[in-house]
């Protein structure tokens, strides 16, 4: 098989992995409105940003990608 294929397949595996977590542990965190995201309200107008969920996306991810460049060494 070619490479293409196997990253594609390997891609949307991890990616469902990854829905099924968030379905799961979503009941008990409260990703996406930690403390340190930005909320302004004013009226019918708000304004959201998840400063803090992408700061820990970020580590997150990054130590994923530097333990996946370990491994593949």
């Amino acid at each position: 098989m070619n490479s293409v294929p196997k990253l594609l397949i390997g891609a949307g595996a991890v990616l469902i992995v990854i829905g099924l977590i968030w379905m799961v542990a979503g009941k008990y965190l409260n990703f996406g409105r930690l403390p340190g995201d930005i909320v302004y309200e004013k009226g019918n107008f708000k304004f959201y940003f998840p400063l803090m969920t992408c700061i820990i996306l970020s580590v997150v991810l990054s130590l994923i990608l530097y333990v996946a460049r370990w491994f593949t060494k």
